[in-house]
């Protein structure tokens, strides 16, 4: 079965916002095929249009039915009731690979998925996401949380790479503790440029966010380099 995964494989994506298309584009890229992806509404079909071109649109039913591997990628508080509404109708299937890319969630929420026979994997990419090509290029220099039974968990690092990624082993007990770190991290630097954003506005600076960005950025990375 491992040469098996090692190999190409069928993948649908579940979510058509920021992160679904953009890592079923980087998995497009290592080789495999991309069977179809779930868009609900105009901003979510024309994103998956735009970054995935010629692959269906599809029904969540007929993805799953016809994937190896189902990339999950929906708002944390949606991902429960999505894989039990999946696992009351039988419809994921034995052996399939399940990721899913919900920062707070380990494995445990696969868990009727996994009663199915499927394999359970949750990678997490610790960055922000725009939802367009650029993200590919960022995730060359981005590290995953990736969260999965021992016996799988080379496959989930195995895909990682795959996209560019470096994958980092989150134990599930810890994936509280990893989500908060990130959200921690996030919301602190929306909030900081926002506040300095609206003093320069305030004053007459043109286009405060651009006359930021080099500071900003700078300034993270002396900040993270000096916890290296």
């Amino acid at each position: 079965m491992s040469e098996q995964r090692a190999g190409r494989l069928g993948v649908g994506i579940i979510g058509a916002g920021h992160v679904g298309p953009v890592l079923a584009s980087a998995l497009a890229g290592a080789g495999h095929a991309l069977i179809g992806v779930s868009a609900v509404s105009d901003e979510s079909r024309e994103r998956a249009e735009t970054m995935l071109p010629g692959v269906p649109i599809l029904e969540i039913p007929e993805i799953v039915e016809r994937s190896e591997l189902v990339l999950t990628a929906v708002p944390d508080a949606e991902l429960p009731s999505l894989v039990e509404g999946l696992a009351a109708t039988r419809t994921w299937q034995p052996g399939q690979l399940v990721v899913h890319t919900a920062p707070g969630f380990g494995i445990g929420v696969l868990e009727p998925a996994q009663r199915l026979g499927s394999i359970p994997l949750a990678i997490h990419p610790a960055m922000s996401f725009t939802g367009t090509s650029l993200d590919l290029t960022r995730l060359a220099e981005t590290y995953f949380a990736v969260t999965a039974p021992s016996p799988v968990l080379p496959i989930g690092q195995a895909l990682v790479v795959e996209m560019g990624g470096e994958p980092v082993v989150i134990a599930e007990a810890d994936r509280a503790a990893y989500a908060e770190a990130i959200e921690t991290a996030s919301a602190f630097s929306r909030s900081i440029v926002a506040q300095a954003s609206g003093i320069l506005h305030d004053i007459g600076v043109e286009q405060p966010g651009a006359y930021l960005s080099s500071l900003v950025r700078s300034s993270v990375e002396d900040a993270l380099s000096a916890d290296r």
